[in-house]
């Protein structure tokens, strides 16, 4: 039998150059802690809809959380779900929008489309499953694909061909930003400065309200590839469908890559995507179009710690 007999050490009895090891050695034990709890983020996979739609892109949620609104491209229509069992409540929108991309509401019963085939953002006041066209927005963007609105009541929207980026106050067009490649979406930050994905120059673009650039993330580490549409959570970080790497990545409020969903190749199942677009966040649940395998998928944010 081996016996173990425990002796009492006292920090004053120590030699310094103990004490000083052992001042390294917790500091180092520190970083390590806070390196692991950073990434402790996690997304979960909760469910999948069956394949009933035909390309969908962008997603939102109602403001009462009990519907799901989806821009179902090739279907020429919007989708309403139930956000919970993704199921089909209804569909709108059939002979008055072409191709559309994007949703977001205005107001509580005010839903803008990217009505990408009339070069447009539709205006429509929705009730549940029901929805009528009351108006439209239209500028110099062509095949608008992404829309936003600020708390400042701009309403923002991309053109893709027109390669832009314009802001609408009070239905009239104030401000024009050229210079980018195939925009998608736009998405507000917490800071009230706006994130746009360049698709077609592989990076998304930081500009303030008066669409200035503040900074673009482009290359490593990010390695976007085609990125598509956004949103952020109220941690305030940042979501990104990057489509042709077949990912979703989340950036953390330092811009530093978080966490990656996906392969990088195409696949259907848990946690694998063919050509992600489409993003919407409330609270710990996220909504996410797996537009190429037709369906959409929800998820679960777990282990917050960054």
């Amino acid at each position: 039998m081996i016996k173990l007999q425990y002796t009492q050490f006292t920090v004053g009895k120590w030699p310094d150059w103990i004490v000083k090891s052992m001042r390294f050695i917790y500091s180092i034990f520190v970083l390590w802690l806070i390196s692991h709890s950073v990434s402790a983020y996690e997304l979960v996979y909760v469910a999948g809809s069956e394949q009933i739609f035909k390309q969908p892109h962008d997603i939102v949620l109602s403001r009462d959380r009990r519907y799901l609104y989806i821009a179902d491209n090739n279907n020429d229509r919007i989708a309403v779900l139930d956000p919970d069992s993704l199921t089909l409540i209804g569909t709108f929108g059939e002979g008055q929008v072409r191709e559309p991309h994007d949703v977001v509401f205005q107001s509580a019963d005010t839903l803008l489309v990217a009505d990408t085939g009339n070069n447009r953002i539709a205006i429509f006041n929705v009730q549940g499953a029901n929805a009528e066209l009351v108006g439209e927005l239209r500028g110099t963007i062509r095949r608008p694909e992404g829309v936003a609105v600020h708390s400042n009541g701009r309403i923002y929207a991309t053109g893709a061909v027109s390669g832009n980026i314009e802001a609408f106050e009070n239905g009239e067009s104030i401000a024009v930003a050229e210079g980018l490649s195939a925009p998608h979406d736009i998405s507000i930050a917490p800071d009230g400065s706006l994130w746009i994905a360049d698709a077609g120059n592989d990076r998304l673009v930081n500009m303030n309200q008066a669409l200035r650039v503040i900074r673009s993330l482009k290359g490593p580490p990010y390695q976007f590839s085609g990125p598509r549409y956004l949103d952020f959570d109220q941690a305030g970080r940042l979501y990104v469908a990057d489509k042709y790497n077949h990912q979703i990545k989340v950036l953390a409020s330092d811009h530093a890559v978080l966490f990656t969903l996906g392969s990088g190749r195409s696949g259907i199942g848990r946690n694998v995507f063919d050509r992600p677009e489409g993003i919407t966040i409330q609270g710990q649940d996220i909504w996410f179009s797996d537009t190429y395998n037709d369906r959409i998928v929800r998820y679960q944010i777990v282990n917050q710690t960054r």
